[in-house]
């Protein structure tokens, strides 16, 4: 499957902000591409939204994959999704995409990075409020999603907060007696797949 930068809305330097709608940026991109790639040599940044790549009927789709609907100011259809698109030399060999998510006591931000056949290659909070953060925080914690695809998230069902291949199945909250921003998280994750899986993609 080919993959590509979408040309709309594509201007470097363009905030998120202009959107009117919470966007989700890496807070210092320069820092934490290398960190998260370290052969990297360059990166591309596109901005996009559901609104202006296809409006309703996208929101829809993106719902009926999700299993669940879009609501608050995390999710409106105008808010503005970054994608980075990471290089070494002309080859690209990865993507960093973020995306807010409604937690327990406040926004959660979920980054992943990915290899460029779409497969999880890293996951981290870049923002979490949470009194057992250190613990969702862990290294541990975040190697459990490494090597997971669309695939495996494809049954997973975020209201009922269960489904998935045996590997979904096999994640470990660290704080099993706080479910709220687990369950939050792996809905998050699995957003993130698919709106990666549109924007970069392409595919339905």
């Amino acid at each position: 499957m080919k993959k590509f930068l979408l040309p709309l809305i594509l201007v470097l330097g363009f905030t998120g902000r202009a959107f009117g709608a919470v966007g989700c940026d890496l807070n210092d991109p320069d820092r934490d591409v290398k960190r998260l790639f370290p052969q990297s040599t360059s990166y591309k940044t596109a901005y996009l939204s559901v609104d202006k790549l296809g409006g309703q009927p996208l929101l829809q789709e993106i719902e009926t994959r999700l299993g669940d609907k879009f609501t608050g100011l995390y999710e409106t259809i105008d808010v503005p999704y970054t994608v980075y698109t990471i290089y070494k030399g002309d080859t690209v060999i990865g993507y960093i995409h973020g995306i807010n998510q409604k937690g327990q006591y406040g926004g959660l931000q979920v980054f992943l990075s990915y290899d460029a056949q779409g497969t999880i290659a890293g996951f981290y909070y870049q923002k979490m409020t949470n009194r057992k953060a250190a613990e969702l925080r862990s290294l541990d914690f975040a190697k459990q999603f490494s090597g997971l695809t669309l695939a495996d998230f494809q049954s997973y069902n975020p209201q009922t907060a269960s489904g998935g291949s045996a590997k979904v199945s096999a994640i470990k909250n660290p704080s099993p007696d706080e479910p709220t921003d687990f369950n939050a998280t792996l809905r998050a994750v699995k957003k993130n797949l698919i709106l990666t899986d549109i924007f970069v993609f392409n595919k339905k």
